[in-house]
């Protein structure tokens, strides 16, 4: 794992929206078109800003989530509502973004549209960028997930599942351990001093089912890890 720190949360979305940036502009340069996960939650509205207000050819990104509550972007807990708040302005509003939620009653009802669509995206993803919750679990992959073990399948060969967990809130749909850690650069982006004791607990076990974040920490390719205090 590569901890990068930063003394404020303006520093560390400013340097985490430059690492996404000089990512994307590869992928740009070497393939015409670059996609980019990014993940909700309260974390990264700064980060969004930032990111917003890099130098892109926007019109040759494609965003998506790393997963999704399953609920319409008339909910305040919609991931994509977020994300075109906060990103998808500015010349950043070129970019082509694609949503999970569909206007379905479940996450496997929408199954097979969202696994197009996420089949259509240049692949492998330019960037990734992960949050991490208090139960060490990132994406939707949760400690007692319904199929947890599916999505961290490193021989998987579904891009998006439906979970279901205790602490999950509402039912979700998210991209799995495989297609993520496919991507050029990884990232999980964590503030605060209770958010570095969970991540030294997750380094410091080995249950990934009990932390699941540990799947991504212990990955081939580790992630860069941008935390702030």
């Amino acid at each position: 794992m590569e901890l990068r720190s930063f003394t404020g949360r303006d520093d560390l979305a400013s340097a985490l929206a430059r690492f996404v940036a000089d990512a994307l502009e590869h992928r740009i340069r070497r393939d015409g078109k670059a996609a980019l996960a990014v993940s909700g939650g309260r974390t990264p509205t700064r980060f969004f800003e930032a990111l917003a207000g890099e130098r892109l050819p926007w019109s040759d990104v494609v965003v998506t989530l790393v997963d999704e509550r399953w609920v319409d972007e008339d909910s305040p807990r919609s991931n994509a509502a977020l994300v075109r708040r906060h990103l998808l302005h500015g010349p950043a509003g070129a970019a082509e973004f694609v949503p999970l939620w569909r206007p379905v009653p479940t996450p496997e009802d929408g199954l097979a549209a969202v696994s197009a669509a996420i089949a259509d995206l240049p692949h492998p993803f330019a960037a990734v960028v992960l949050g991490m919750g208090d139960d060490g679990h990132t994406a939707s992959f949760f400690p007692g997930g319904d199929r947890l073990a599916e999505a961290l399948d490193p021989a998987g060969t579904a891009p998006v599942l439906p979970m279901r967990a205790p602490g999950a809130g509402e039912p979700r749909i998210t991209l799995t351990l495989p297609l993520l850690l496919a991507a050029d650069r990884v990232a999980i982006h964590v503030e605060g001093d209770g958010k570095m004791a969970v991540l030294d607990a997750a380094r410091a076990g080995d249950d990934v089912a009990e932390m699941p974040v540990r799947a991504v920490l212990r990955a081939a390719h580790p992630p860069a890890v941008f935390w702030c205090g």
